[in-house]
């Protein structure tokens, strides 16, 4: 009921309580009265959905985008304007920055071959003779010949082999995730097919394809296991094209392509890993 009363007065979930006390004095000047203000609560009540949250909050808002075909429409074809509804909790998260930085470096981190080896004193290769008497030839002190102060002696604390890989947990590179696909529907970059078959094996006809639809430097996405044969083979040439599927896809490459193309399997794939939990109630035996 306040949820409802805050958007009948014209206030955002995010700022009703910071809100909220500037905002009820204004309805008293007003000639509502009690009977008016009560309809107006009831009629806000009403047009809450029924998940069970709040109707004025924008992540519950379905997400709508228009469906584009890869391949070239027929002459006599009628181009139909389709729409798909994306799942809000995966494609309208709100976006937070710091959570993108811990995936991408955690990425980065785990991509670190880390092979850089030195040798230390006792692995250079040489004779442990000492180089000269302690005393009387009024020089330095030396020991043997791989010393690090000498030339071609060993590394004193020099780069081992290591491993740079990071821990991060599994829900926040979830929620990068949905974070990543999120900004690409903010900023107008992530296309929905419904297929990313593709008939022929020509890189020719891609490229005018991709031309004509102005899809350079994509990212194609599919949600089997396999890419499409005809894709994947007239695309291997392209050099800003290339074809992942939805398993394999991470938030570091999905920030890394300014736009994504995804398929109507793409879209189930992520909306099942990222999506919600359906909970099944339970049958109570009374």
């Amino acid at each position: 009921m306040l949820a409802a009363f805050r958007c009948t007065v014209g206030q955002n979930a995010r700022h009703a309580s910071r809100g909220l006390a500037t905002s009820v004095p204004a309805l008293s000047n007003t000639n509502l009265g009690t009977h008016g203000l009560q309809n107006a609560i009831q009629s806000s009540t009403l047009s809450v959905p029924a998940t069970g949250l709040s109707g004025c909050s924008d992540a519950i808002r379905p997400v709508y985008l228009e469906v584009s075909s890869l391949i070239r429409p027929g002459e006599n074809t009628e181009l139909s304007e389709e729409l798909v509804e994306l799942d809000p909790h995966v494609f309208s998260h709100p976006i937070r920055r710091d959570i993108l930085h811990l995936c991408v470096v955690h990425h980065l981190d785990c991509q670190r071959q880390g092979s850089a080896n030195t040798k230390t004193r006792g692995e250079v290769r040489g004779s442990g003779r000492k180089i000269r008497p302690q005393k009387g030839s009024g020089r330095a002190r030396l020991g043997d010949a791989q010393s690090p102060m000498l030339r071609g002696g060993g590394v004193a604390f020099g780069p081992r082999p290591r491993d740079f890989a990071t821990k991060l947990n599994r829900k926040v590179i979830e929620m990068g995730m949905r974070v990543a696909l999120s900004a690409r529907v903010k900023e107008q970059s992530l296309g929905i097919v419904r297929s990313l078959e593709w008939p022929e094996f020509k890189t020719k006809d891609l490229r005018q394809r991709i031309d004509e639809l102005g899809w350079w430097r994509t990212l194609f996405v599919t949600g089997h296991d396999q890419i499409p044969e005809g894709l994947d083979r007239a695309s291997s040439n392209l050099p800003m094209v290339d074809t992942v599927t939805a398993a394999d896809l991470n938030v570091y490459t999905a920030l890394k392509w300014p736009r994504l193309i995804l398929d109507i399997a793409a879209v189930e794939w992520f909306e099942r890993a990222l999506g919600k939990p359906q909970t099944i109630p339970r049958d109570y035996k009374l």
